[in-house]
């Protein structure tokens, strides 16, 4: 029944089964949008930076699309596709015809099969996308028998039977499961590799260049991998009317070859440029750049002290050179150490003490010292005495005596404090 009320204006009763196909991967949407936000996110804070434009836009961009093609080429189903015009059977126990368009499309784990009605003249709706999974040793043969419960058209179920045997000959599904296990781990390898290239980008850019090189290589690996592991002959499904499906390589297989060739390439020339020109290669992502410890600031003020630092002898190269700089450092640090710096602005104050000492204090100081009176008398007697014993001796005669002058020493009066 069509439109919004019946014949009676009662509502519409749904009562029968009518699913819409799949017409995408939600997980491969999800990663779309992820990397789209960040590029979009990117693109708005670009016209801020002025430093560094071109390294920092080929850089980022490169990253996110390698990183992208990882994720997508890792879910998509599109390593292997196959696409024909069939005109066969429907149903089983059933003359009907149906003209329509077969695809297959394999993944690394599964295989889509999709068929659409081409003609309008069938009496139903035909529009199938069907899964099935090969992830597990036995998962294909139960997503098959899952697929005859449910009653899927005979056109898919003679498309998955060739994958879902295992015998007589029918090898076609564990060489795809082997071809996809392996190109999934490198790629796996190469999306480890690809985080550790960001991380390198930004701390030290020449081995985030070393990163990305082995990245793309990594990428080119996944797709000969899967390529060397492919069945050796080649699956050919047959229908009525001599219609086959003829497999051959899709754009996964092929975009992940760009990808792994172009990070491959930009990671050699990045490193090669590198070499000849140290620390040429710098983007606005970096930890401290246009900071006091940006790399280049550093490497350009130890530039600058080695043209100001002058040599005393000249160095010879190799090994003396490297002695030669460790006695002398030896010999400067003993000059050193023995004769000390001196330091022309050093002015030292006076020690600022509260004691005061009674030795230092002025008036003791003034009543210890002798006077000049003092000395001159003691000096005229002494000349005296020694006048008197030179007569003593030349005449015989006895000196008179003589009084003796007490000298009392002088009282000494001094206030402690």
């Amino acid at each position: 029944m069509t439109g919004w009320l019946r014949a009676d204006d009662g509502p519409v009763l749904y009562s029968y089964h009518n699913r819409t196909p799949v017409t995408g991967d939600l997980q491969v949407i999800i990663v779309y949008l992820i990397f789209a936000t960040l590029y979009i996110a990117f693109l708005l804070i670009f016209p801020g930076i002025r430093k560094e434009r071109f390294a920092t836009f080929v850089t980022v961009t490169l990253s996110l699309f390698v990183g992208n093609v990882i994720m997508v080429t890792r879910l998509e189903s599109a390593w292997h596709v196959a696409t024909t015009e069939v005109v066969s059977t429907y149903r089983a126990f059933s003359r009907e015809l149906v003209h329509a368009e077969l695809g297959a499309y394999i993944g690394l784990g599964h295989v889509n099969i999709t068929l659409r009605a081409i003609s309008d003249n069938s009496s139903e709706d035909i529009d199938y996308n069907e899964r099935f999974s090969w992830l597990g040793s036995t998962e294909m043969g139960e997503s098959y028998r899952e697929a005859l419960v449910r009653g899927v058209p005979f056109p898919i179920l003679k498309v998955a039977e060739y994958f879902s045997l295992g015998e007589e000959g029918f090898t076609w599904g564990g060489q795809y499961r082997a071809a996809g296990y392996y190109g999934g781990i490198f790629l796996w390898a190469a999306f480890a590799c690809w985080l550790l290239m960001n991380l390198l980008l930004v701390v030290v850019p020449r081995y985030g260049a070393y990163a990305m090189t082995v990245t793309g290589a990594l990428m080119l690996g996944s797709a000969l991998a899967y390529h060397c592991l492919l069945p050796s002959t080649p699956l050919r499904v047959r229908f009525e009317n001599d219609m086959e499906l003829v497999f051959h390589l899709g754009w996964c297989f092929y975009l992940v070859i760009i990808a792994g060739g172009l990070c491959l390439f930009v990671g050699l020339v990045i490193a090669g440029m590198d070499l000849m020109y140290p620390h040429s290669f710098s983007t606005v992502l970096e930890v401290d750049y246009d900071t006091p410890y940006d790399r280049h600031v550093i490497i350009e003020e130890s530039h600058t002290k080695h043209k100001h630092w002058k040599k005393g002898l000249e160095e010879p190269p190799g090994l003396g050179r490297r002695i030669l700089r460790r006695l002398s450092s030896k010999k400067e640090d003993g000059e050193r150490s023995v004769r000390g710096l001196e330091n022309r602005g050093f002015e030292m104050d006076p020690p600022k003490s509260p004691w005061r000492y009674p030795l230092h204090r002025p008036a003791l100081q003034a009543a210890f010292k002798r006077t000049l009176s003092q000395d001159s008398a003691a000096s005229g007697v002494s000349l005296a005495v020694s006048f008197l014993d030179q007569r003593e001796n030349t005449t015989g005669d006895p000196p008179p005596r003589r009084t003796q002058i007490e000298h009392k020493p002088p009282v000494r009066e001094a206030s402690m404090w």
